[in-house]
């Protein structure tokens, strides 16, 4: 039996030219036309990666200087991929749900599965602990979502 090799953490950042494509500009390349998106507890509404890229963006003009810190676990087999990664940000945009920008700091990790087919994502599946991630922001009362 051949020796588990511990887990990977990478660091990368997008070009230039990535970060300026639209994502709906995107999407046609990387998923199927049928894909699928799922992550009940953080986007319930969101059934396509499109979706999620939509709700995401919302999220994103809160933070507008989210970014990914590391890629803490990077796993590939047949067709499956998995991402874990660790990321940062402030509120320093646009309100979030009637909150005001309020410059505080948050630190948070999500997980990323995606099945592919066809070198596309055909389906999407996203964990995120989005609840820390509120509370650092100030983005909650109290523990009323938990």
């Amino acid at each position: 039996m051949a020796p588990v090799q511990p887990a990977v953490k990478l660091s990368t950042a997008q070009t230039e030219d990535e970060e300026s494509q639209p994502i709906s500009d995107k999407s046609p390349r990387l998923c199927t036309s049928d894909s699928t998106f799922t992550a009940p507890t953080t986007f319930p509404t969101c059934e396509s990666p499109l979706d999620y890229a939509d709700s995401h963006a919302q999220v994103m003009s809160s933070i507008a200087d989210l970014h990914i810190t590391s890629y803490d676990y990077v796993f590939a087999k047949n067709n499956m991929v998995l991402l874990r990664y660790s990321a940062e940000g402030s509120h320093c945009g646009e309100p979030h749900n009637g909150v005001q920008a309020s410059g505080r700091k948050a630190n948070w990790t999500a997980a990323a599965i995606f099945e592919l087919k066809d070198g596309k994502i055909k389906g999407f599946t996203k964990e995120w602990d989005k609840l820390n991630m509120w509370k650092q922001l100030g983005w909650m009362k109290g523990d009323e979502y938990v």
